[in-house]
């Protein structure tokens, strides 16, 4: 099953996790979200835009049926709030909370130039991060890294900051809010590049603000820089901007990650 038919199925309310996306014991965590906000968006099928998802990792998500409860919070003329539980087993494994909301006039205006896109070279002149099986996370087959500026997870470096493309490796038929979430979360905590051997890190929370539309050719290349803000007694706090590669900023994603070493 690929990601499409996984993320189709979420909508109905149940899915079939597939083998294939691991991120050490669990599953990857833009998938998590993905499914989740499949399920939210076959409840509200009319809703506006996404304008903000809160994802709490609870527990794994194994392979196997799970599935995604929807709880509606409020639907106003412009803004609709709702929770997603995706649950396997009895247990809740993330817990959503999203926000959509219609445009509106407005007398405010601060162009996406404000933060600019970083000076990265052509996504084909740099080398993709490799999927090795049993030593780079499963889901590294599906999603194509390539690394500008930052060093490589697990080598000692002393910066803690990434920019880069990224995008699928095999392209799905369309690309819309729910891919673009299943995509926004694959790159390696930028603090695990410190460590000089392997040690787990995963995140706790991740907050994805969408600043505008983010439909867009299915195999595009988006611009992506995070930088570490603290990291202190285990937990680390990231930063990270998402670019269209037109230069148009498209989201703002937050993280809280608990590193285990």
């Amino acid at each position: 099953m690929n990601l499409q038919e996984m993320l189709d199925q979420a909508a109905t309310g149940t899915v079939h996790v597939q083998e294939g996306w691991g991120q050490g014991r669990a599953t990857y965590g833009g998938l998590v979200a993905g499914l989740a906000h499949a399920g939210l968006r076959g409840q509200f099928v009319d809703a506006p835009p996404l304008r903000h998802l809160m994802v709490s990792f609870v527990a794994p998500l194994a392979p196997g049926d799970a599935r995604v409860e929807v709880t509606p919070l409020r639907q106003g003329k412009n803004a609709t709030q709702a929770q997603a539980h995706l649950v396997q087993d009895g247990q809740v494994v993330a817990a959503v909370l999203a926000a959509f909301g219609r445009e509106r006039e407005s007398a405010i205006s601060v162009p996406h130039e404000t933060v600019p896109m970083p000076q990265l070279p052509e996504p084909e002149s740099i080398e993709p991060f490799p999927y090795i099986p049993g030593a780079t996370p499963d889901f590294f087959q599906h999603v194509e890294l390539r690394l500008a500026d930052g060093a490589v997870p697990y080598t000692g470096a002393d910066t803690s900051h990434m920019h880069g493309w990224m995008r699928f490796r095999e392209a799905p038929p369309v690309f819309d809010e729910r891919h673009f979430v299943t995509l926004g979360d694959a790159w390696p905590p930028a603090v695990i590049q410190m460590l000089s051997q392997f040690a787990p890190g995963s995140s706790l929370t991740w907050s994805l603000e969408v600043t505008e539309d983010v439909a867009a050719e299915p195999d595009t290349h988006w611009a992506y820089a995070v930088r570490t803000d603290r990291a202190e007694g285990g937990y680390a706090h990231t930063d990270a901007r998402i670019w269209h590669p037109d230069g148009r900023l498209v989201a703002i994603s937050r993280q809280t990650v608990a590193i285990f070493g």
